[in-house]
């Protein structure tokens, strides 16, 4: 198989974050649970309601599905395409877990 083209590359890489995003606002929708979303005020700070959050991770699974799955040729055995999902799933995920921290506890733990 040929190596994958560099646009192909950027759409496994925002596939990637795509899908890592779809995970807290699914999580937190489905156990009817409010969590920040693009939607709240402020937007990214406020809480959404659980049922904004299920709409929102559908939303961001499908377009990762779509960006991953249907944009080239992308091949689970081939480092280059996993990498470039993963690393997209990686920086959304950290970026992520740093900012929401912030409002949920996670950014700097105590020792209980």
């Amino acid at each position: 198989m040929a190596p994958a083209s560099i646009p192909h590359l950027i759409a496994w890489f925002f596939g990637g974050a795509f899908l890592c995003n779809a995970t807290p606002h699914l999580v937190a929708g489905v156990m009817g649970r409010p969590f920040q979303s693009p939607f709240a005020k402020p937007p990214g700070q406020g809480l959404s309601s659980s049922t904004v959050n299920v709409l929102w991770g559908f939303f961001n699974l499908a377009l990762g599905y779509g960006l991953v799955c249907q944009v080239g040729a992308f091949d689970f055995k081939a480092v280059p395409d996993v990498a470039a999902s993963g690393a997209g799933a990686l920086l959304i995920g950290l970026f992520s877990a740093r900012h929401f921290g912030r409002f949920n506890g996670g950014a700097e733990p105590t020792a209980s």
